[in-house]
Protein backbone atom coordinates (compact mmCIF):
# COMPACT_ATOMS: atom_id res chain seq x y z
CA UNK A 1 0.00 0.00 0.00
CA UNK A 2 2.88 2.24 1.05
CA UNK A 3 4.96 1.52 -1.96
CA UNK A 4 1.17 2.50 -4.12
CA UNK A 5 1.29 5.52 -2.39
CA UNK A 6 4.95 6.42 -2.20
CA UNK A 7 4.86 5.50 -6.77
CA UNK A 8 1.72 7.83 -7.19
CA UNK A 9 3.26 10.21 -5.21
CA UNK A 10 6.77 10.48 -7.27
CA UNK A 11 4.68 10.67 -10.31
CA UNK A 12 2.51 13.37 -9.59
CA UNK A 13 6.10 15.66 -8.52
CA UNK A 14 7.45 14.74 -11.84
CA UNK A 15 4.34 15.74 -13.53
CA UNK A 16 4.85 18.93 -11.95
CA UNK A 17 8.67 18.99 -12.00
CA UNK A 18 9.02 17.90 -15.74
CA UNK A 19 5.32 19.75 -16.98
CA UNK A 20 6.24 21.86 -20.75
CA UNK A 21 4.08 24.66 -21.14
CA UNK A 22 2.67 24.65 -24.92
CA UNK A 23 5.43 27.57 -26.19
CA UNK A 24 8.06 24.56 -24.96
CA UNK A 25 6.89 22.45 -26.70
CA UNK A 26 6.28 23.87 -29.90
CA UNK A 27 9.92 25.02 -30.13
CA UNK A 28 10.58 21.11 -29.59
CA UNK A 29 8.89 20.83 -31.97
CA UNK A 30 9.73 23.27 -34.56
CA UNK A 31 14.05 22.88 -33.62
CA UNK A 32 12.33 18.66 -34.01
CA UNK A 33 11.31 19.15 -37.68
CA UNK A 34 14.08 21.66 -38.52
CA UNK A 35 16.80 18.71 -37.57
CA UNK A 36 15.12 15.70 -38.83
CA UNK A 37 12.62 17.10 -41.77
CA UNK A 38 14.77 19.95 -43.25
CA UNK A 39 14.97 21.32 -46.39
CA UNK A 40 17.42 24.10 -46.25
CA UNK A 41 20.55 22.54 -46.60
CA UNK A 42 19.79 21.16 -50.00
CA UNK A 43 18.34 24.44 -51.38
CA UNK A 44 21.35 25.61 -50.46
CA UNK A 45 23.45 23.09 -52.09
CA UNK A 46 21.39 23.72 -55.22
CA UNK A 47 21.99 27.26 -54.87
CA UNK A 48 26.10 27.03 -54.38
CA UNK A 49 26.72 23.99 -56.80
CA UNK A 50 23.99 24.19 -59.49
CA UNK A 51 23.43 28.20 -59.70
CA UNK A 52 26.53 29.45 -58.12
CA UNK A 53 27.59 32.95 -57.29
CA UNK A 54 24.89 35.43 -58.10
CA UNK A 55 25.56 39.18 -58.46
CA UNK A 56 22.98 41.23 -58.72
CA UNK A 57 22.11 41.52 -62.67
CA UNK A 58 23.77 38.12 -63.90
CA UNK A 59 22.17 35.50 -65.26
CA UNK A 60 22.99 33.35 -62.19
CA UNK A 61 20.80 35.85 -60.35
CA UNK A 62 17.82 35.07 -62.61
CA UNK A 63 18.64 31.56 -61.99
CA UNK A 64 18.07 31.68 -58.08
CA UNK A 65 15.25 33.91 -58.64
CA UNK A 66 13.36 31.59 -60.47
CA UNK A 67 14.84 28.00 -58.41
CA UNK A 68 13.81 29.73 -54.79
CA UNK A 69 10.10 30.69 -56.66
CA UNK A 70 9.91 26.88 -57.58
CA UNK A 71 10.78 25.68 -54.10
CA UNK A 72 8.35 28.06 -52.26
CA UNK A 73 5.82 26.99 -54.68
CA UNK A 74 6.18 23.13 -53.71
CA UNK A 75 5.28 24.22 -49.79
CA UNK A 76 1.65 25.01 -50.47
CA UNK A 77 1.88 28.38 -49.15
CA UNK A 78 -0.77 30.77 -49.66
CA UNK A 79 0.87 33.11 -52.15
CA UNK A 80 3.63 33.25 -54.06
CA UNK A 81 5.14 35.97 -56.03
CA UNK A 82 8.00 38.17 -57.42
CA UNK A 83 8.54 41.81 -57.10
CA UNK A 84 10.28 43.90 -59.86
CA UNK A 85 13.36 46.11 -59.16
CA UNK A 86 15.93 47.39 -61.34
CA UNK A 87 19.55 46.23 -59.72
CA UNK A 88 22.86 47.64 -60.66
CA UNK A 89 25.03 45.31 -63.27
CA UNK A 90 28.61 45.21 -62.87
CA UNK A 91 31.03 43.20 -63.99
CA UNK A 92 34.22 42.16 -63.00
CA UNK A 93 35.66 41.06 -66.28
CA UNK A 94 39.31 38.95 -66.26
CA UNK A 95 40.87 37.90 -63.14
CA UNK A 96 42.95 40.91 -61.44
CA UNK A 97 46.53 40.50 -61.29
CA UNK A 98 49.10 42.48 -58.92
CA UNK A 99 52.45 42.90 -58.19
CA UNK A 100 55.22 44.09 -56.08
CA UNK A 101 58.13 46.08 -57.82
CA UNK A 102 60.82 46.28 -55.53
CA UNK A 103 63.97 47.48 -57.66
CA UNK A 104 64.05 44.29 -60.81
CA UNK A 105 62.29 42.09 -58.24
CA UNK A 106 58.48 41.31 -58.74
CA UNK A 107 56.07 40.12 -55.99
CA UNK A 108 52.81 38.42 -57.37
CA UNK A 109 50.34 39.59 -54.46
CA UNK A 110 46.18 38.37 -54.73
CA UNK A 111 44.06 41.21 -55.40
CA UNK A 112 40.31 41.35 -56.26
CA UNK A 113 38.67 44.57 -57.75
CA UNK A 114 36.01 46.06 -55.39
CA UNK A 115 32.31 46.58 -56.05
CA UNK A 116 31.89 49.55 -58.23
CA UNK A 117 35.08 50.35 -59.05
CA UNK A 118 36.59 51.69 -62.50
CA UNK A 119 38.88 49.54 -64.30
CA UNK A 120 42.78 50.34 -64.21
CA UNK A 121 44.30 51.68 -68.28
CA UNK A 122 44.50 48.08 -70.34
CA UNK A 123 47.96 47.74 -69.47
CA UNK A 124 47.44 47.64 -66.11
CA UNK A 125 48.86 50.74 -63.68
CA UNK A 126 52.30 51.12 -61.99
CA UNK A 127 52.83 53.52 -59.37
CA UNK A 128 54.40 54.29 -56.35
CA UNK A 129 52.77 53.07 -53.13
CA UNK A 130 52.28 55.22 -49.61
CA UNK A 131 50.82 53.13 -46.19
CA UNK A 132 47.80 54.88 -44.77
CA UNK A 133 45.88 53.39 -41.82
CA UNK A 134 43.14 55.73 -41.80
CA UNK A 135 41.60 58.18 -44.13
CA UNK A 136 42.54 60.81 -40.93
CA UNK A 137 46.01 59.98 -41.76
CA UNK A 138 45.39 60.45 -45.86
CA UNK A 139 43.82 63.62 -44.99
CA UNK A 140 47.17 64.83 -43.22
CA UNK A 141 49.14 63.92 -46.10
CA UNK A 142 47.28 65.66 -48.50
CA UNK A 143 49.12 66.72 -51.89
CA UNK A 144 51.95 64.09 -51.14
CA UNK A 145 49.38 61.50 -52.21
CA UNK A 146 49.72 62.94 -56.06
CA UNK A 147 50.28 60.39 -58.52
CA UNK A 148 50.73 57.51 -55.95
CA UNK A 149 48.29 54.21 -54.78
CA UNK A 150 47.33 54.07 -51.66
CA UNK A 151 47.47 51.43 -49.46
CA UNK A 152 45.08 51.31 -46.87
CA UNK A 153 46.10 48.85 -44.19
CA UNK A 154 43.86 49.14 -40.75
CA UNK A 155 43.43 45.87 -39.85
CA UNK A 156 40.34 44.45 -37.90
CA UNK A 157 40.91 44.67 -34.41
CA UNK A 158 41.22 41.34 -32.46
CA UNK A 159 40.58 42.75 -29.32
CA UNK A 160 36.38 42.79 -29.98
CA UNK A 161 34.74 40.17 -29.41
CA UNK A 162 31.94 40.76 -31.37
CA UNK A 163 33.43 40.45 -34.97
CA UNK A 164 30.74 43.14 -36.32
CA UNK A 165 32.09 45.38 -34.03
CA UNK A 166 35.52 45.02 -35.67
CA UNK A 167 34.51 45.22 -39.10
CA UNK A 168 32.37 47.73 -38.41
CA UNK A 169 35.96 50.33 -37.28
CA UNK A 170 37.70 49.68 -40.37
CA UNK A 171 34.95 48.96 -43.19
CA UNK A 172 35.28 52.94 -44.06
CA UNK A 173 38.81 52.46 -45.20
CA UNK A 174 37.18 50.08 -48.33
CA UNK A 175 33.73 51.45 -48.99
CA UNK A 176 34.88 55.44 -49.15
CA UNK A 177 39.02 55.25 -49.17
CA UNK A 178 39.10 55.60 -53.35
CA UNK A 179 36.17 58.59 -53.08
CA UNK A 180 38.69 60.10 -50.41
CA UNK A 181 42.19 59.59 -51.82
CA UNK A 182 41.03 60.77 -55.72
CA UNK A 183 40.75 64.02 -54.37
CA UNK A 184 44.14 64.60 -53.33
CA UNK A 185 45.51 63.27 -56.77
CA UNK A 186 45.88 59.63 -55.99
CA UNK A 187 45.98 57.67 -58.94
CA UNK A 188 44.14 54.50 -57.41
CA UNK A 189 43.80 52.79 -53.96
CA UNK A 190 44.42 49.27 -52.51
CA UNK A 191 42.66 48.17 -49.56
CA UNK A 192 43.89 45.27 -46.94
CA UNK A 193 40.71 42.74 -46.49
CA UNK A 194 38.14 42.74 -44.12
CA UNK A 195 39.35 39.62 -42.12
CA UNK A 196 40.74 38.72 -38.89
CA UNK A 197 43.21 35.61 -39.93
CA UNK A 198 46.50 35.89 -42.12
CA UNK A 199 45.63 34.38 -45.56
CA UNK A 200 45.52 34.26 -49.21
CA UNK A 201 41.75 35.36 -49.88
CA UNK A 202 40.99 38.68 -50.82
CA UNK A 203 37.70 39.96 -49.44
CA UNK A 204 35.71 42.30 -52.04
CA UNK A 205 33.06 44.43 -51.08
CA UNK A 206 30.90 47.60 -52.06
CA UNK A 207 32.82 50.81 -52.70
CA UNK A 208 31.34 54.29 -53.60
CA UNK A 209 32.78 57.32 -55.23
CA UNK A 210 29.68 59.30 -54.29
CA UNK A 211 29.17 62.97 -55.80
CA UNK A 212 32.75 62.72 -56.69
CA UNK A 213 33.28 63.21 -60.42
CA UNK A 214 33.47 60.52 -63.14
CA UNK A 215 36.37 61.79 -64.27
CA UNK A 216 38.17 61.81 -61.34
CA UNK A 217 37.12 57.94 -60.62
CA UNK A 218 40.42 55.77 -59.63
CA UNK A 219 40.28 51.90 -59.60
CA UNK A 220 40.50 50.36 -56.41
CA UNK A 221 41.04 46.81 -54.79
CA UNK A 222 41.25 44.77 -51.74
CA UNK A 223 44.29 42.90 -51.31
CA UNK A 224 44.81 39.67 -49.15
CA UNK A 225 45.70 40.09 -45.53
CA UNK A 226 48.80 37.96 -46.21
CA UNK A 227 49.55 40.16 -49.30
CA UNK A 228 48.97 43.20 -47.03
CA UNK A 229 51.71 42.38 -44.49
CA UNK A 230 53.97 41.37 -47.26
CA UNK A 231 53.42 44.81 -48.77
CA UNK A 232 53.96 46.79 -45.49
CA UNK A 233 57.21 45.15 -44.67
CA UNK A 234 58.70 45.84 -48.22
CA UNK A 235 57.52 49.12 -47.73
CA UNK A 236 59.50 49.80 -44.77
CA UNK A 237 62.45 48.19 -46.41
CA UNK A 238 62.37 50.68 -49.51
CA UNK A 239 59.57 53.20 -49.46
CA UNK A 240 60.45 53.77 -53.10
CA UNK A 241 58.98 50.55 -54.42
CA UNK A 242 56.36 50.23 -56.47
CA UNK A 243 53.10 48.58 -56.96
CA UNK A 244 51.46 47.02 -59.98
CA UNK A 245 47.55 46.51 -60.89
CA UNK A 246 45.66 45.53 -63.32
CA UNK A 247 41.63 44.92 -63.51
CA UNK A 248 38.97 45.39 -66.25
CA UNK A 249 35.71 45.56 -63.69
CA UNK A 250 32.99 47.27 -65.76
CA UNK A 251 29.64 49.32 -64.69
CA UNK A 252 26.95 49.01 -66.75
CA UNK A 253 23.06 49.56 -67.14
CA UNK A 254 20.74 48.75 -64.51
CA UNK A 255 18.65 45.60 -65.61
CA UNK A 256 15.02 44.37 -63.89
CA UNK A 257 15.26 41.54 -61.16
CA UNK A 258 13.20 40.31 -58.56
CA UNK A 259 12.43 39.98 -55.17
CA UNK A 260 10.98 36.87 -54.41
CA UNK A 261 7.90 36.74 -51.85
CA UNK A 262 5.83 34.03 -50.39
CA UNK A 263 3.23 34.32 -47.85
CA UNK A 264 1.07 32.03 -45.37
CA UNK A 265 -1.96 34.72 -44.70
CA UNK A 266 -3.08 35.45 -41.38
CA UNK A 267 -6.07 33.97 -39.42
CA UNK A 268 -7.37 36.47 -37.37
CA UNK A 269 -4.91 39.86 -38.49
CA UNK A 270 -4.25 39.14 -42.05
CA UNK A 271 -3.62 43.08 -41.96
CA UNK A 272 -0.77 42.49 -39.90
CA UNK A 273 2.84 41.40 -41.74
CA UNK A 274 5.61 39.77 -40.35
CA UNK A 275 8.52 39.51 -42.54
CA UNK A 276 11.39 36.95 -42.19
CA UNK A 277 14.46 37.19 -44.97
CA UNK A 278 18.05 37.14 -46.54
CA UNK A 279 19.40 38.45 -49.27
CA UNK A 280 19.37 36.27 -52.75
CA UNK A 281 22.38 38.17 -54.51
CA UNK A 282 25.78 37.34 -53.72
CA UNK A 283 29.29 39.11 -54.64
CA UNK A 284 30.84 36.62 -57.61
CA UNK A 285 34.15 35.43 -56.33
CA UNK A 286 32.25 32.40 -54.58
CA UNK A 287 28.61 30.88 -54.54
CA UNK A 288 28.19 32.92 -51.22
CA UNK A 289 26.89 30.00 -49.06
CA UNK A 290 27.28 31.97 -46.00
CA UNK A 291 26.75 35.66 -47.32
CA UNK A 292 23.50 35.38 -47.82
CA UNK A 293 22.57 31.59 -49.75
CA UNK A 294 22.08 30.90 -45.50
CA UNK A 295 19.81 33.43 -44.60
CA UNK A 296 18.00 32.70 -47.84
CA UNK A 297 17.25 28.82 -46.96
CA UNK A 298 17.03 29.79 -43.10
CA UNK A 299 14.02 32.15 -44.02
CA UNK A 300 12.34 29.76 -46.37
CA UNK A 301 12.68 26.78 -44.00
CA UNK A 302 11.38 29.02 -41.27
CA UNK A 303 7.84 29.10 -43.70
CA UNK A 304 8.05 25.00 -44.34
CA UNK A 305 8.63 24.13 -40.60
CA UNK A 306 5.45 26.28 -39.54
CA UNK A 307 3.45 24.68 -42.64
CA UNK A 308 4.64 21.01 -42.37
CA UNK A 309 3.90 21.50 -38.40
CA UNK A 310 0.30 23.34 -39.45
CA UNK A 311 0.54 26.04 -37.91
CA UNK A 312 -2.19 28.85 -38.19
CA UNK A 313 -0.66 32.08 -37.32
CA UNK A 314 -2.76 35.40 -36.37
CA UNK A 315 -0.68 37.55 -38.25
CA UNK A 316 0.30 37.53 -42.17
CA UNK A 317 3.61 35.68 -42.41
CA UNK A 318 6.08 36.56 -45.04
CA UNK A 319 9.02 35.45 -46.47
CA UNK A 320 10.97 37.28 -48.55
CA UNK A 321 14.00 36.98 -50.35
CA UNK A 322 15.73 40.46 -51.24
CA UNK A 323 17.95 41.08 -54.53
CA UNK A 324 20.92 43.78 -54.57
CA UNK A 325 21.94 43.76 -51.10
CA UNK A 326 25.52 43.38 -51.88
CA UNK A 327 25.94 46.41 -54.13
CA UNK A 328 23.05 49.03 -53.80
CA UNK A 329 20.36 47.37 -51.39
CA UNK A 330 17.97 48.05 -54.17
CA UNK A 331 15.60 45.11 -53.05
CA UNK A 332 15.15 46.10 -49.57
CA UNK A 333 14.01 49.55 -50.94
CA UNK A 334 11.85 48.45 -53.18
CA UNK A 335 9.90 46.26 -50.98
CA UNK A 336 10.02 49.22 -48.41
CA UNK A 337 8.30 51.63 -51.06
CA UNK A 338 6.06 49.28 -52.13
CA UNK A 339 4.62 48.46 -48.55
CA UNK A 340 4.07 51.79 -48.22
CA UNK A 341 2.12 52.20 -52.14
CA UNK A 342 0.14 49.64 -50.86
CA UNK A 343 -0.59 51.00 -47.19
CA UNK A 344 0.70 47.64 -45.19
CA UNK A 345 1.20 47.51 -41.84
CA UNK A 346 4.34 45.67 -41.21
CA UNK A 347 4.39 44.74 -37.16
CA UNK A 348 7.54 42.53 -37.26
CA UNK A 349 10.64 41.89 -39.30
CA UNK A 350 13.39 39.26 -38.78
CA UNK A 351 15.99 38.81 -40.93
CA UNK A 352 19.40 36.70 -41.64
CA UNK A 353 22.87 37.75 -42.97
CA UNK A 354 25.18 37.10 -40.53
CA UNK A 355 26.58 33.39 -41.69
CA UNK A 356 25.16 29.98 -41.09
CA UNK A 357 26.70 29.28 -37.99
CA UNK A 358 25.60 28.34 -34.60
CA UNK A 359 22.89 30.62 -33.58
CA UNK A 360 23.13 32.28 -30.14
CA UNK A 361 20.31 34.62 -29.93
CA UNK A 362 18.82 37.56 -31.42
CA UNK A 363 19.46 41.80 -31.75
CA UNK A 364 16.78 43.76 -31.72
CA UNK A 365 15.32 47.32 -32.95
CA UNK A 366 12.44 48.25 -30.81
CA UNK A 367 12.39 50.32 -27.25
CA UNK A 368 13.26 49.65 -23.75
CA UNK A 369 9.19 48.22 -22.98
CA UNK A 370 9.21 46.06 -26.08
CA UNK A 371 13.05 44.60 -25.70
CA UNK A 372 11.54 43.71 -21.71
CA UNK A 373 9.01 41.61 -23.91
CA UNK A 374 11.16 39.89 -25.77
CA UNK A 375 13.77 38.83 -22.97
CA UNK A 376 10.98 37.68 -21.50
CA UNK A 377 11.38 34.64 -23.67
CA UNK A 378 14.64 34.11 -23.63
CA UNK A 379 14.04 30.98 -20.92
CA UNK A 380 12.15 29.59 -23.91
CA UNK A 381 16.01 29.60 -26.18
CA UNK A 382 17.92 28.94 -23.17
CA UNK A 383 17.88 24.94 -23.89
CA UNK A 384 19.32 25.46 -27.28
CA UNK A 385 21.97 27.62 -25.99
CA UNK A 386 20.31 30.61 -27.46
CA UNK A 387 21.19 33.30 -24.13
CA UNK A 388 22.14 36.19 -25.89
CA UNK A 389 20.04 39.09 -26.56
CA UNK A 390 20.99 42.78 -27.10
CA UNK A 391 19.29 45.67 -28.57
CA UNK A 392 21.10 46.49 -31.97
CA UNK A 393 21.05 46.65 -35.83
CA UNK A 394 18.81 44.17 -36.99
CA UNK A 395 19.62 44.09 -40.86
CA UNK A 396 20.19 45.92 -43.88
CA UNK A 397 16.87 44.89 -46.22
CA UNK A 398 14.65 45.15 -43.78
CA UNK A 399 16.33 48.73 -42.83
CA UNK A 400 14.05 50.44 -45.18
CA UNK A 401 10.67 49.34 -43.30
CA UNK A 402 8.39 51.76 -41.74
CA UNK A 403 5.37 50.89 -40.45
CA UNK A 404 3.03 53.04 -37.88
CA UNK A 405 4.53 50.44 -35.33
CA UNK A 406 7.46 47.63 -36.46
CA UNK A 407 10.16 45.81 -34.23
CA UNK A 408 12.79 44.92 -36.05
CA UNK A 409 15.31 41.72 -35.50
CA UNK A 410 18.33 40.31 -36.38
CA UNK A 411 19.55 36.33 -36.25
CA UNK A 412 22.80 36.31 -34.43
CA UNK A 413 25.09 33.53 -35.11
CA UNK A 414 28.42 32.84 -33.44
CA UNK A 415 30.60 35.29 -35.41
CA UNK A 416 34.20 34.37 -35.21
CA UNK A 417 34.62 32.70 -37.83
CA UNK A 418 32.38 34.65 -40.27
CA UNK A 419 34.63 37.12 -41.95
CA UNK A 420 37.12 34.25 -42.67
CA UNK A 421 34.31 33.74 -45.65
CA UNK A 422 32.93 37.57 -46.00
CA UNK A 423 33.56 37.90 -50.08
CA UNK A 424 35.80 35.87 -50.65
CA UNK A 425 36.72 33.04 -53.11
CA UNK A 426 36.15 30.42 -50.41
CA UNK A 427 32.71 31.61 -49.44
CA UNK A 428 31.48 28.00 -50.59
CA UNK A 429 29.00 25.22 -49.79
CA UNK A 430 31.92 23.27 -48.02
CA UNK A 431 32.30 25.75 -45.67
CA UNK A 432 28.38 25.28 -44.24
CA UNK A 433 27.79 22.87 -41.52
CA UNK A 434 24.45 20.94 -41.98
CA UNK A 435 23.34 21.21 -38.07
CA UNK A 436 24.15 25.08 -37.26
CA UNK A 437 22.64 25.74 -40.49
CA UNK A 438 19.07 23.78 -39.41
CA UNK A 439 19.38 25.44 -35.42
CA UNK A 440 19.06 28.71 -36.99
CA UNK A 441 16.28 28.31 -39.40
CA UNK A 442 14.94 26.79 -36.51
CA UNK A 443 15.57 29.64 -33.91
CA UNK A 444 14.09 32.32 -37.02
CA UNK A 445 10.87 29.94 -36.94
CA UNK A 446 10.55 29.80 -32.72
CA UNK A 447 10.91 33.90 -33.00
CA UNK A 448 8.12 34.10 -35.78
CA UNK A 449 6.01 31.87 -33.66
CA UNK A 450 6.43 33.15 -30.19
CA UNK A 451 6.14 36.99 -32.02
CA UNK A 452 2.72 35.98 -34.22
CA UNK A 453 0.81 33.96 -30.91
CA UNK A 454 2.23 37.06 -28.24
CA UNK A 455 2.81 40.32 -29.70
CA UNK A 456 3.97 42.70 -28.11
Amino acid sequence: MKKTFFTALLLSLGGVVFSQSSDELQLKAIYQSALTKGQGYQWLDYLSNQIGHRLSGSDNAEKAVQYTKAQLETLGLDRVFLQEVMVPKWVRGAKETAYIKDGKNKIEVPICALGGSIATPKKGLLAPVIEVHSIKELESLGTDLKGKIVFYNRPMEAEYIETFNAYGHCVDQRSSGAREAAKYGAVGTIVRSMNLRLDDFPHTGNQSYGDLPQAQWIPTAAISTNGAELLSKKLKENPQLQFYFKQSCEQMADVLSYNVVGELKGSEAPENIMVVGGHLDSWDLADGSHDDGAGVVQSMEALRILKQLNFKPKNTIRVVLFMNEENGNRGGKKYAELAQTNKENHVFALESDSGGFSPRGFSFECNEEEFAKFSSWKGLFEPYLIHSFVKGHSGTDIGPLASKHIVKAGLKPDSQRYFDYHHAANDTFDAINKRELELGAATMASLLYLMDQKGL
